[in-house]
This record gives structure tokens, sequence and C-alpha cells, in this order.
């Protein structure tokens, strides 16, 4: 069972692969630019929008859930989209020749900083993660699923290039018989010739497909929440290289599910460990130490 199950992620994981590669094409021009220009309405008036991330992440969502539709139809699995906004994983992958078959897909998007890319967090590390058998806040319990990716959007915010409230009237969209409108009720319409010379908000995407542990931080990813945190290097997140890479997926659930709660002594004093290091040592396993990939 084990082996075929591996057998399974290992296909995926190639054919998602494949997948991550031709969705730049999909979403961008050929300058490398978001082709989503802004919405419109029915009187053809196209309104920029905001390059806020929670508003650009639901949009890229929208944008390549068909293709990820078809994906699924061409290697042969169904998908349930999570029943609650705050469920894991955002799609489930159910093959149809074998429904045990299952793998978690969570979506993430973020941008480049001048120092890396915004960080982005790969679930939590609470209740279903170390209750595998329970189905709270989780579409099947964690221990059915035969593996658990990340399909990555990293991509490049055009701040100082364009405005997130300009209203454009695109001639190549008009009708000979239509008149040209000024206005938007009381905000000014810009003529353009051309959809293509609207600036896009974001540009240059990466995509690229992960499986979690193996790009997870032994850091937390957001405050006080429980979430696992990622490497921030674009290369380590496309190889597959975050801390526990050279460790194995055990290690990773290992830490992970002890997270803040173990405890060991360091000079005199209780500590909860929250880093890796720590943790092998608490285990008796400083022999791991040249295993730990130290950038990430």
């Amino acid at each position: 069972m084990i082996i075929r199950k591996e057998r399974y992620k290992t296909d995926f994981k190639k054919a998602l692969d494949a997948f991550a590669e031709k969705l730049r094409q999909y979403v961008t021009t050929e300058t490398g630019e978001w082709s989503v220009k802004g919405f419109i309405d029915v009187y053809k008036n196209i309104y920029t929008i905001s390059s806020d991330t929670k508003i650009v992440s639901k949009i890229l969502e929208i944008h390549i859930f068909p293709q990820i539709i078809q994906f699924a139809e061409e290697i042969g699995y169904n998908i349930i989209l999570a029943e609650q906004q705050n469920y894991y994983p955002d799609l489930t992958f159910v093959s149809r020749q074998d429904e045990s078959i299952k793998f978690a897909i969570d979506l993430k998007t973020t941008y480049r900083k001048k120092n890396g890319i915004a960080s982005f967090t790969l679930g939590s590390h609470g209740a279903y993660f170390k209750e595998r058998d329970k189905q709270k806040n989780i579409q099947y319990p964690y221990n059915q699923y035969a593996g658990h990716f990340c399909l990555g959007i990293i991509y490049t915010r055009a701040d100082g290039d364009v405005s997130e409230t300009e209203i454009y009237r695109v001639e190549e969209l008009q009708e000979e018989y239509e008149t040209a409108i000024k206005k938007a009720g009381e905000r000014e319409v810009t003529a353009v010739k051309y959809l293509k010379s609207i600036t896009s908000v974001i540009k240059d995407f990466d995509f690229f497909a992960a499986e979690k542990w193996k790009i997870a931080s032994d850091k937390q990813g957001s405050g006080n929440t429980a979430n696992i945190g990622c490497t921030l290097n674009l290369e380590d997140l496309k190889n597959e290289k975050g801390i526990f890479s050279q460790l194995g997926e055990e290690w990773f659930d290992e830490y992970w599910i002890n997270f803040g709660s173990a405890t060991m002594l360091k000079d005199g004093k209780t500590v909860k460990i929250t880093n890796l290091k720590d943790f092998l040592e608490f285990k008796g396993r400083t022999d791991l130490f040249a295993k730990i990939v130290k950038k990430y």
C-alpha cells in the first residue's frame, strides 16, 4: 500500500511540476505583465484593480481555476473544494482510479521584496495536524492524504508604474456607433487605443509546485497563530530545499507536532523548543545537525 501511494505521489508531483511551468504563459502577456488589466462594466469602462495582496490573490485564483480543472481532468482526478473558508486544503485531488488516493493542494501567492519574497504560511500545526485521524477544519483527516503540496505563485508589484484608481476607455473594444464617454459618474475616464497599453498591477511571475514539508522552515509563519512558515528564498522554494529537506518528512512532522510544547533545560532554565537544532538535541540526535539545511 505504501509503495503504491508513493508511486501515485511521484506521478502526481511530476504532472504538477509540468502544470506549474505552463501557467506562466497562461496568465502573462508577451512582455511578462499580468494579462488581467482590471474589471469591466457594461459600458466597457475598465477599472484598474488594487495591488493589495488579498485582492490580487483572489483574482489570481479565479484566473487560473479553469486551468486547474482542466489539469485534473487530464490526469484522471476529481477536485473537491474546501467546504469552508478556514478549511485545509484549498483543493483536494481524488483519484478516479482509486478514491483512497488523495492529494492536498494549497494555492499560495506572494510578492518579491528587495531582500527576497514576502513570506506565506503552509497551514496550521494545530488540531488537524496533530490529531491526524480527526476531521476538524480539514476536508479529510490529515492521514488520508498521500501528499501535501503547495502550488505557488510569486510576482513583482508594479507599484510605481500604475494607479489603482484609474478608469480607462479602450478604443479597440468600442463599436463604431458607440460614443466615447469622458466620465464615469464624477470620475474622469482616460482614453487609450489598446487594452495592452494599460499597465498591470503585477508582473514577472514565477510558478512552482512543492511538497509542503520540503519548503517548510522551523519558524511560525505569522505572529502568534499556529501556522508553519516557509523558506524565503525563491530558488529554494522552486528546488524544495527547506530546512527539513535532507532530514525527511518524519522529522518535519514530529518537530511541528511538538512545536512550542516540548521543553528542554538550557543554561539551567526550562525553555520551549522553537528551533530545529534544539529539537534534535532534545531527541539525542546531534548526529543529524549536518543535515539541517541552513539557508532558508
